[in-house]
């Protein structure tokens, strides 16, 4: 007689790979993997989950979060930003390193791992961030364990980390062979833009876009580029936002991947601008509709590869400040996944692709063990969705520790009603379940 399961997903609509495609199968899970994809409709096994009526997707994979601990907890913290992540069916997030102090050594990766032991609610990872000064050090540190790679601002965000000149980040790509992660955006044009604008006297939203505009990106990535193909060092370019970034992208796929953001595939100035002011802002900006419909074009030919939230929290009355004091950022981790099943009920992807884009793609670009597929000896981390499902994106639903989202009122079809981390139900009908069990996610060196 065999073995009992731990736990077995009955009866749901499962989305495989190899290739990818969705047939109806029971998913038995021991010891947090999952070890049979089959009929197991006569198995023992100590939990049964109901899936029929649902799909069952590998748990969704948010590789670009701000979640501000240490440093900035008033906005968010671990604890409510991994909250957050299952709720909207993210199982493994990787957290970016501009905090305070910044993630810039080995201590600092150390600190955010203790603080995560014990309140974290999915799997996470932490980048390093790249400063002229560690720039040596970066081989080393992308090595540790629970560190997917480097983080690099080539133009200012939030936080104090910046690699704004040729010979800095040449330093930085020379030192490591890891995929380096990379803001985009030129930091000598966003200074002459500055002034040319005169953003000292005026407090326009809609300046926005102008101020961190096309060129400004497009001149980052093409320096980029340059230098990657120079060191022999693959790059991934996080937040695209312009059309003509994704042609050049689609020219040099041997040397680099990019990701884009969902507030970025669903919203366009400037009527976002006028609708919602600050609460948009982000760096790089929404742009308008001609920018959408190309990020869209790169989800439709294959070339993007990954979807990330960039969440980044910040207070209500943060963001209430005039432009451009308000802080670029805004929530997004929890609502990634009903944007995004909202897109596929709309006929702009296939579920197929949502999962290449949420699952796959992520685990593939940094090389994530056992994450991101339904497979034999995979994490057994899973999202069971309804893609009937009517909601409403409300605040109110929002854990972040800030409270809001952009797109509070948002109608969308298809949610997330239970999110499983290593064969943990951690997630069901909207309600955080169980204790915090959230693990580092391990690497291919």
């Amino acid at each position: 007689m065999s073995e009992p399961f731990d736990l077995v997903v009955r009866g749901g609509r499962c989305v495989l790979p190899a290739p990818l495609r969705t047939e109806t199968a029971d998913v038995g899970v021991r010891d947090g993997r999952i070890i049979a994809i089959d009929d197991l409709s006569s198995a023992e096994a100590g939990k049964v989950i109901d899936a029929k009526g649902l799909h069952v997707l590998p748990g969704a994979i948010d590789p670009q979060v701000h979640f501000r601990e240490p440093g900035f907890e008033h906005k968010e913290d671990i604890e409510s930003g991994t909250r957050a992540a299952v709720l909207g069916g993210v199982t493994s997030i990787f957290e970016m390193p501009n905090t305070e102090p910044p993630t810039t050594s080995e201590a600092a990766l150390a600190d955010k791992f203790n603080r995560a032991r014990g309140r974290a609610w999915c799997d996470h990872a932490f980048f390093v961030g790249a400063t002229p000064d560690n720039a040596e050090q970066l081989g080393e540190l992308e090595q540790l364990p629970g560190c997917p790679g480097v983080k690099v601002f080539m133009g200012k965000s939030t936080g104090n980390l910046l690699v704004d000149t040729d010979d800095d980040l040449r330093r930085v790509l020379a030192s490591g062979t890891r995929r380096v992660a990379v803001h985009a955006e030129d930091e000598q044009r966003l200074n002459q833009r500055f002034e040319e604008l005169d953003l000292a006297h005026r407090d326009d939203i809609q300046l926005h876009p102008e101020w961190r505009d096309v060129e400004t990106a497009l001149r980052a990535t093409r320096r980029l580029l340059t230098l990657a193909r120079e060191t022999e060092r693959p790059v991934h370019v996080l937040h695209v936002t312009t059309a003509e970034e994704v042609d050049l992208l689609r020219q040099n796929r041997e040397i680099a991947t990019f990701e884009c953001t969902p507030q970025h595939l669903v919203l366009a100035a400037p009527e976002c601008y006028s609708r919602l002011g600050s609460k948009v802002k982000m760096n790089p900006p929404i742009r308008e509709a001609r920018h959408r419909d190309g990020l869209w074009s790169a989800v439709a030919d294959g070339t993007l590869d990954a979807i990330a939230s960039d969440h980044a929290p910040h207070t209500i009355e943060e963001k209430a400040l005039p432009f451009p004091d308000c802080p670029s950022g805004m929530t997004g981790v929890q609502t990634l996944l009903p944007l995004m099943l909202d897109a596929v009920a709309h006929g702009k992807l296939s579920l197929e692709r949502l999962v290449e884009l949420c699952c796959e793609g992520p685990a593939r670009v940094w090389r994530a063990r056992r994450k991101g597929r339904i497979e034999l000896d995979a994490d057994a981390d899973l999202v069971l969705v309804d893609l009937a499902a009517n909601r409403t994106i409300e605040d109110s639903w929002i854990a972040s520790r800030c409270g809001w989202s952009p797109f509070d009122g948002h109608a969308v079809t298809g949610w997330p009603v239970a999110t499983l981390v290593r064969g943990r139900v951690v997630m069901r009908d909207d309600e955080v379940q169980g204790v915090a069990q959230g693990k580092p996610v391990e690497f291919e060196s």
